[in-house]
């Protein structure tokens, strides 16, 4: 699991489930005078219970998995968030109709509560959770990461001969050299690893097939999950990139990046909208 590539709407989705967590144990009528010693809350009320206060909390937790698992697991083919979706949606229909007749059963005896502080805090969380799954899909804002991608400490560089340091290559994270902007500088004359501070293999010159010829490697981190595709044109992911993660760009493919992951893999990055570059 990977926390940051949780998104700003998980971060409401997960607040809605803990506010409706805390109004489970509140009142759920709102009674004076006598015989209002003992007013009871969702826990002693089995259908209100499932259907919106723990019907929330696992609609929050399905969103929650379907960004925190590298491929999670799909339920009749349907993915998990869109179960998570559907149901945060239900849960808020059920807490309306809860908020309208509070009594249910019991005013057919004559007994017509309002509605106590559980069900309104309850309904006000159902709200939220169900506002931030649909719009946590549409809205680019709460499609940001909730935790930014951390840039790496700048190495310690090791002396060379007659005192000199060595200067940072193009796109490496914390590097001394100022970077080029994104399809411009110089081609490519350092070593570049599958992660930052470390050596590993070269990375392609500028007369590579395929490659842009003044494309310099550089790092970046994505903004969101995001599928990296096969170089041969496949239309299956090979990978997925996650935010917080640094990824070293080998090439230019158009206007995609062919990017190599930590484990040796390389593929096309097609969506490059918003990368961070280090």
């Amino acid at each position: 699991m990977n926390i940051r590539s949780l998104t700003r709407g998980d971060g409401v989705v997960i607040g809605a489930a803990v506010l409706l967590f805390i109004a489970s144990f509140l009142d759920t009528f709102d009674c004076s005078g006598s015989g209002c010693d003992n007013v009871p809350n969702a826990w002693d009320n089995g259908s209100l219970l499932l259907g919106v206060y723990l019907g929330g909390i696992i609609a929050a937790a399905l969103i929650a998995l379907s960004h925190l698992l590298p491929q999670p697991p799909k339920v009749l083919g349907i993915e998990l968030g869109h179960i998570g979706l559907v149901a945060a949606v239900f849960t808020a229909w059920s807490s309306l109709g809860a908020i309208f007749d509070p009594g249910g059963s019991l005013n057919a005896e004559g007994f017509s509560p309002d509605s106590g502080t559980g069900l309104i805090l309850g309904f006000i969380a159902a709200l939220v959770l169900a506002a931030g799954a649909v719009c946590g899909q549409l809205v680019p804002a709460l499609k940001a990461p909730l935790v930014g991608a951390p840039r790496p400490a700048s190495p310690s560089p090791a002396p060379y001969a007659g005192g000199q340091q060595p200067q940072g290559g193009y796109g490496y994270p914390g590097g001394g050299q100022q970077q080029p902007p994104f399809g411009a500088g110089q081609p490519a004359q350092q070593q570049f690893g599958g992660q930052p501070g470390q050596s590993g293999p070269a990375a392609p010159s500028a007369g590579a097939p395929g490659g842009a010829p003044d494309f310099a490697p550089f790092w970046f981190a994505v903004p969101v999950a995001r599928p990296l595709y096969g170089e041969d044109g496949s239309p299956a992911p090979i990978a997925e990139l996650a935010p917080g993660t640094w990824y070293l760009a080998v090439e230019q493919r158009g206007s995609g990046l062919i990017a190599q992951t930590q484990d040796g893999r390389r593929g096309v990055l097609q969506d490059t909208s918003g990368i961070q570059r280090g």
